[in-house]
């Protein structure tokens, strides 16, 4: 159940993502990869500031959003580049 859970956090932080950074989707599973990987950057952020987050589902989602956030502009930089 725990694969199932990651993967509907990764899609909804993939498409938060790209709706506030304003590149539009990636579709499901770019969404998905791009959630996934967004909360592994997001949980190291934190982590490294010495923030807390909050546990549960909309933590997790909110840790995950700003993890792809930050993914989804270094890839722009470096695309650009």
């Amino acid at each position: 159940m725990d694969i199932v859970w990651l993967l509907l956090v990764g899609l909804i932080a993939g498409w938060l993502a790209g709706q506030i950074v304003k590149g539009g989707g990636y579709g499901v599973i770019g969404d998905m990869v791009v959630g996934i990987l967004g909360a592994l950057i997001g949980g190291y952020v934190f982590r490294s500031l010495g923030l807390a987050h909050g546990y549960g589902l909309l933590g997790s989602i909110v840790v995950a959003t700003i993890g792809a956030i930050i993914l989804i502009v270094v890839l722009r930089i470096i695309k650009r580049a």
